[in-house]
């Protein structure tokens, strides 16, 4: 087929026409090469915001843009190695949980991840709050530490899909972030140059969720599926809750505390449970369990200290402290905590996920802008969740003000106004939504 011109190309993308994959891969090449100019590309990307892509059209552009730079393919260096991403909640410290936890079961894992923006934490940030913790690794040094324990997570190299840094750029300034396919895009061109040999998604849904309808998180979830296709590596999802936050902390010190504590069988009832279920997954996809048998050993790592014992493995081999696994105290500590207390008895109705993650970002928890600087000692304890039953002067929640804090601010009674009681429940919701191949 012969290549048609920039022009055609956004004209037909503009009437919402299909596009030719080999359209796309040339029009991602011509764009890296400066033939194509910076306000064609953000004609390209409205017009995908507007019209969105079919499966055929997103599974080029996210591995055209995967195309874009390096592709490590580390399926073809390891047996089998597992990958997982998550949309990102408030709490959400999964995956420093099911990384040690999976290798535990002698199931290798790697993750390029990321670092926080806006309400929902990042991955990266927690980790460095682990004195001496390397997150920025070479691909020799991420395959070395999967070698040695058999895990590892760390930051995307500047060679991994540079076409998508600078779509994003754009897309930041011009109102198409929220468009479906180019998150897609994003999430999956990043992931599937890393090129594992399966892919779990963790997508959220509710308050506290980047999409809050669970009809928006379902499409988003077959939207990342749909984009591995034909990659190699194989990918299911999970829609997890995040109508409430996930464990009791959120901010950055405390959640590694609190992964540390879920490995020892010590975390809270909902964290466990969902890292769980995801790290299912990658054992029963690494073909050496099925789900009864993966069951059984994900309990038995925990129960036997492997789990533990992985985790300061794993953080000794990425140049952190692991004494800080078995010692708290050596973290940084909040200059001063404020408790938040039940107005009234009955139980927590609701938690406004959102805005209660926004305050601790406000606190120096996480970033409003790509520039700011993390206070990793600030944070919120939720002591209460949605559906917990309360008395009147019950501890509900306990504000942690870092360094930065700023004094005037009564941030307990903010988080307060986050938080609805009522007399009766909460209708349930389970924590995994659904699991999506």
């Amino acid at each position: 087929m012969s290549p048609i011109s920039t022009y055609d190309f956004l004209n037909r993308k503009r009437r919402g026409q299909s596009l030719d994959p080999e359209a796309i891969a040339d029009f991602i090449a011509a764009y890296l090469r400066g033939d194509v100019a910076d306000y064609q590309m953000t004609a390209f990307l409205m017009a995908v915001a507007i019209h969105g892509m079919t499966k055929d059209e997103l599974a080029a552009l996210a591995q055209s843009m995967t195309g874009s730079g390096e592709q490590w393919k580390l399926r073809d260096r390891f047996d089998f190695i597992g990958d997982k991403h998550s949309t990102g909640g408030v709490g959400d410290k999964v995956s420093i949980v099911l990384t040690p936890w999976v290798a535990a079961c002698g199931v290798k894992v790697a993750m390029l991840s990321g670092r926080g923006l806006g309400h929902t934490g990042g991955t990266l940030d927690k980790l460095d709050a682990i004195p001496g913790f390397q997150a920025r690794l070479s691909r020799e040094e991420i395959e070395r530490c999967v070698d040695t324990v058999g895990c590892a997570i760390a930051t995307s190299t500047e060679g991994i899909a540079p076409a998508d840094r600078r779509m994003y750029s754009l897309r930041d300034v011009t109102g198409t972030v929220e468009s479906i396919p180019l998150i897609t895009a994003s999430i999956m061109s990043k992931k599937l140059a890393m090129g594992a040999s399966a892919l779990v998604l963790d997508v959220k849904t509710g308050s506290g969720a980047f999409m809050r309808e669970l009809d928006r998180s379902r499409e988003l979830a077959r939207s990342l599926i749909n984009a591995a296709s034909g990659s190699g590596t194989r990918t299911e999802a999970l829609i997890t809750n995040m109508d409430r936050p996930l464990g009791i902390a959120a901010g950055n010190a405390n959640e590694i505390v609190e992964s540390f504590e879920t490995l020892r069988g010590k975390g809270p009832h909902d964290l466990y449970e969902v890292t769980k279920a995801q790290a299912l997954r990658l054992l029963v996809l690494s073909g050496r369990y099925d789900a009864t048998s993966a069951d059984v050993a994900l309990e038995n790592a925990i129960a036997s200290g492997a789990a533990i014992d992985k985790a300061k493995a794993w953080v000794a081999a990425q140049g952190g402290d692991p004494s800080v696994v078995d010692d708290p105290s050596r973290f940084v500590k909040p200059s001063r905590v404020l408790e938040v207390r039940a107005p009234r008895s009955g139980f927590v109705s609701a938690i406004d996920t959102y805005r209660a993650g926004m305050l601790a970002v406000d606190m120096g928890a996480g970033r409003r802008r790509a520039e700011d600087t993390i206070d990793f000692a600030a944070g919120i304890m939720f002591d209460r969740n949605a559906g917990d039953a309360v008395t009147a002067g019950d501890v509900v929640a306990r504000v942690e003000i870092g360094a930065r804090g700023d004094a005037g601010r009564a941030f307990d009674r903010e988080l307060l106004d986050c938080i609805t009681f009522a007399d009766a429940p909460p209708p349930a919701m389970p924590l995994v939504v659904e699991h999506l191949t």
